[in-house]
């Protein structure tokens, strides 16, 4: 339900993942997992039209919970694949794209509330242009409705925290397609501790990334 406008913070991502890769700086700090993936395999070139990051933030207000969801577009991204299976993957995201899904009709609070997480307070996406989450490890799964583990690293305002998703995974006729759960993250682990007046509500420190990704083999 949609009551007065109010901040929050994403992902990317990634996001997600999103992870933020940021061109200007390098990572502030550094919990990343060690890469076990290699570039040995074809290669595949993210689809970055059909490729996005969506996020949803929440704030709670008294007694009612309400939230802000929308995206990130890709800007870049590769994919390896080896005897048919997905081997690794980088995607780094464009900050400068986050956008609220559910204000798409409101264009005045729109602007409001993506300003507000462009800006110093949120994601500071002058300084951090970019999110990229790079996949580290990857596990077949036969359990539940996802079948691969994506160990991964995950940078945020130049700070790198492992992260894992479920995903279905899919390599088939040239196209790997990759679609995460939602996963939630705490922002403030990645330096997102921006919080409005009580009186205006609580802004949740969980933010809810799903990273859905196409690749084409690169001919």
């Amino acid at each position: 339900m949609r009551k007065k406008l109010f901040s929050l913070a994403i992902p990317a991502l990634f996001v997600a993942a999103v992870a933020v890769s940021c061109k200007k700086d390098k990572p502030v700090t550094s919990e990343s997992n060690e890469v076990a993936t290699t570039k040995d395999g074809n290669q595949y070139t993210l689809d970055t039209l059909n490729s996005k990051v969506e996020w949803k933030g929440y704030k709670v207000f008294k007694s009612e919970s309400t939230s802000h969801f929308g995206t990130i577009k890709f800007e870049s991204g590769d994919v390896t694949v080896k005897d048919g299976k997905l081997e690794s993957g980088k995607f780094v995201a464009d900050m400068a794209s986050l956008t609220s899904v559910d204000l798409k009709d409101d264009a005045e609070q729109l602007g409001k509330l993506n300003g507000h997480l462009k800006s110093g307070d949120f994601f500071e996406v002058e300084k951090f242009p970019t999110a990229s989450f790079e996949i580290t490890k990857v596990t077949p799964s036969t359990e539940g409705d996802y079948n691969t583990l994506l160990d991964g690293n995950l940078t945020i305002k130049g700070i790198s925290k492992p992260v894992q998703f479920k995903a279905n995974v899919s390599v088939k006729d040239g196209e790997v397609s990759v679609a995460t759960e939602p996963k939630d993250i705490k922002r403030e682990e990645f330096g997102v501790k921006f919080q409005a007046p009580a009186e205006n509500g609580v802004i949740k420190d969980e933010v809810t990334l799903q990273i859905s990704v196409k690749a084409l083999e690169k001919k």
